[in-house]
């Protein structure tokens, strides 16, 4: 039997457990404050904490769900992981179950849905958790990162439309750093004749026209430095081939990849200066048609005067008459002053054009085949398309053009040679690269090519200028091929040439066409036709208004007359029921011809007005006509066409 303990050993005993109580309760109290310490950590950390088992189930989560989401710890203590994701990634949750137990651990991101159905991104990281018997569940930690994924995606498609912007600029883009081209779009790396890769690394001042490199350089340098430097200016870009490409460069200070870069604009500048070489050209264009327009109505005002005087004074005289000749002379020489006008009137593009459908292979027979009888040592070859389209046009005008043409070849023919004609369809597609923009639609071809002497560069840039010849005095007008040029104009048409030197011409016309059938050519006869009718002949030319007065009075007509629009309409309010008919000219100081015709219209609804000018039926002359004008007679006109014409409205 042993022995009892002492009080002593009691005591001792009684002391030790004393102390050991004391260190249980310390190290309680400790873990109390452990515990609390990482629950409030885990209850109040933004990010979500979450444990839930092998099929889902949410076993513990932090108030984080309840903070940002607004599920309470009961709510979530109902759902599942399935729950909480959206309907079509639910599939998704197998395939996340199946990673974490293969590696025992995943992360990723993941759809998840508010408590009222909002969607967000979570990133999660999570890790397999074991016992004994092995897996039982996943713990994992998420941080809501839906604003960050927007703004990424935001920023992702805003750097995505700029650099589509660059890249798909028509401008050349470039940043150079340290004399490094660091970056080139597509289009300067075009336009130097390299790809970009070639020029991405680059020194830039290799790219620099040797020429302008030292200007360059230093502008560069002093926009670098921070001193005043000019923003834009015109530069070389030196091409792959060597040649030399005008551009304008505009640049500003950036900071690239943390150091001072300069950004650059390149533009090619020959687009410009071909634009600007196009409006030089139209400009001079219109002020010689404008000069050219005013000569040639002047001069007929002049012609029609000798023209009426001849006419009046060859009616009374005797054909056996030793000046009858003389005065047949006289009409023969105002009638080639007429088609000198004319080809005046027609570079001005202020012809008289009886515009009608019209075959051009039919005309381009009739004008090539007299051509011919007149030529035998020049060989003419036609080649005309079977399906050509009708055009629009005035005929005579059109033969104008061909016959000035096969003259101007047979002058750069001199000893012989061959004349080629051909015809074809084409559109504005076809004519891309030509010095003009043509409007969108179906042409008619017409190409007009000689193996003469050729043209120099100086020759074909005046070639259409009115008087201007390269034939010796006394030989030519130089108004051929200024008509051509504004009768096709005119037409709405293009026109251009292709010449050297030595190795022939060739000009190409393009006239708007049409799918409809051209018609046949209206053959016309002038006659004298005497009438008793009463007519009210107004023009501020006194000379024209004297002649047409005799010649209206021959004709058998009373005549009133009117110099000027204001006295016209004075006239005809006094006798508008006496008035059969006014012959009205189109131009005249003050009060003009469209609104005298206005002014007469509302006297008289129906009161008749036969329309003249030195001018044409282009322009002012058109509105008039369009606003029911009876006709219009271009002066100079005889007694024939004036007979003719006021007949035709009269009947």
């Amino acid at each position: 039997m042993s022995e009892k303990p002492s009080y002593k050993e009691l005591e001792q005993r009684g002391k030790e457990l004393e102390k050991e109580s004391i260190a249980c309760k310390r190290a309680e109290e400790a873990l109390r404050v452990s515990e609390e310490k990482y629950r409030d950590i885990f209850e109040n950390v933004s990010d979500f904490l979450y444990f839930h088992d092998l099929e889902g189930n949410l076993v513990e989560t932090n108030l984080a769900w309840k903070s940002q989401y607004g599920y309470s710890g009961k709510d979530l203590a109902q759902l599942t992981i399935q729950d909480l994701i959206p309907q079509r990634y639910r599939h998704q949750f197998d395939e996340y179950l199946r990673r974490v137990r293969e590696k025992g651990s995943d992360e990723g991101l993941m759809r998840v849905l508010t408590k009222d159905g909002r969607e967000r991104i979570v990133e999660y990281r999570n890790s397999l958790v074991f016992d004994e018997k092995g897996p039982i569940g996943v713990r994992g930690s998420g941080r809501d990162i839906t604003e960050r994924v927007h703004t990424e995606k935001a920023l992702r498609e805003s750097e995505e439309k700029y650099r589509n912007l660059v890249e798909r600029a028509r401008e050349g883009i470039a940043i150079v750093q340290n004399n490094v081209l660091k970056y080139v779009n597509p289009h300067l790396a075009e336009m130097a004749g390299y790809t970009v890769d070639e020029l991405t690394e680059a020194p830039f001042s290799d790219y620099i026209h040797p020429d302008e490199l030292p200007s360059v350089l230093d502008t560069h340098s002093r926009r670098m430095a921070g001193e005043e430097a000019p923003s834009t200016y015109e530069a070389a870009v030196r091409h792959k081939d060597g040649s030399r490409i005008d551009v304008e460069i505009d640049v500003g200070l950036i900071t690239y990849q943390g150091s001072p870069a300069v950004f650059a604009i390149v533009r090619d500048l020959t687009e410009r200066r071909h634009l600007e070489a196009q409006l030089r050209l139209a400009q001079k264009m219109e002020a010689l048609g404008t000069l050219a327009g005013g000569i040639a109505h002047n001069f007929n005002n002049l012609l029609t005067g000798i023209m009426g005087n001849a006419s009046l004074v060859l009616l009374e005289t005797d054909p056996e008459h030793p000046s009858y000749e003389n005065l047949k002379n006289i009409q023969k020489l105002v009638e080639s002053g007429t088609k000198l006008t004319k080809q005046l009137l027609g570079y001005a593009r202020e012809g008289w054009y009886e515009v009608r459908l019209i075959s051009l292979n039919e005309v381009v027979k009739d004008t090539a085949d007299t051509f011919a009888t007149t030529r035998k040592d020049i060989g003419v070859h036609q080649e005309l398309a079977g399906d050509l389209l009708g055009i629009r046009a005035d005929q005579g005008q059109v033969e104008q053009v061909l016959l000035n043409l096969y003259v101007n070849a047979a002058d750069a023919m001199p000893g012989g040679g061959d004349l080629f004609i051909k015809t074809m369809n084409v559109t504005e597609r076809d004519m891309e690269g030509k010095p003009y923009r043509p409007r969108p639609g179906a042409y008619a071809l017409l190409t007009v090519r000689d193996t003469g002497i050729g043209m120099d560069k100086g020759t074909r840039e005046r070639v259409f200028d009115p008087f201007f010849t390269t034939k010796t005095m006394g030989r030519g007008t130089g108004l051929g091929l200024a008509s051509v040029y504004g009768i096709v104009k005119a037409h709405g048409g293009y026109i251009d040439v292709v010449s050297e030197r030595g190795r022939g011409s060739t000009f190409y016309l393009y006239f708007p066409a049409t799918e409809r059938r051209a018609e046949e050519a209206l053959k016309s006869t002038k006659h004298l036709t005497k009438g008793t009718a009463t007519v009210l002949l107004v023009d501020d030319e006194e000379m024209v208004l004297e002649v047409g007065v005799k010649m209206l009075k021959k004709l058998g007509y009373t005549v009133l007359e009117a110099k000027g629009g204001r006295e016209a309409i004075d006239i005809y309010k006094a006798h508008k029921n006496d008035v059969d008919l006014v012959i009205l000219d189109m131009i005249m100081p003050a009060v003009g011809g469209g609104e005298t015709y206005d002014e007469m219209k509302e006297l008289n609804p129906n009161v008749k007005v036969l329309l003249s000018s030195g001018y044409s039926i282009s322009g002012q002359a058109t509105e008039i006509l369009n606003r029911g004008c009876d006709g219009f007679i271009q002066k100079p006109f005889n007694m024939e066409e004036l007979s003719g014409k006021v007949t035709e409205i009269l009947k």
